[in-house]
């Protein structure tokens, strides 16, 4: 059933990674996820993708917030000092180090038994 509140989205950068087999078995397997990719012209969600995770390790992970409240008050605390002190992001990985990566990834899930 898309849309029920069992689905769960799983967003994908890579478009072919969808067609190998072992993705397609396991993803007709389990009919309640649903692969969502990003256009090639909306390359900048890569980079709004890592910002979250820098967010994430830098504040949220480990974090202890006992309200909302906190926990937003702590994220805007950190935009100030994210905008006051930008910094770039450098990527550190080759293209062919990330398309490896994505390739063990792909091997692990088709034989994970889910």
């Amino acid at each position: 059933m898309h849309g029920s509140t069992n689905d769960h989205a799983i967003r994908n950068d890579v478009y072919v990674t969808h067609k190998t087999p072992a993705i397609k078995k396991w993803l007709l397997a389990h009919p309640r996820f649903h692969l969502h990719f990003t256009p090639t012209s909306a390359s900048w969600l890569n980079l709004v993708e890592r910002w979250f995770a820098e967010l994430t390790q830098k504040k949220l992970r480990r974090g202890v917030h006992r309200s909302v409240q906190a926990l937003e008050r702590d994220i805007r605390s950190w935009l100030a000092d994210w905008n006051e002190h930008p910094r770039p992001f450098v990527w550190t990985k080759t293209a062919d180090e990330i398309l490896d990566k994505v390739a063990a990834y792909c091997r692990r899930i088709s034989d994970s038994g889910h």
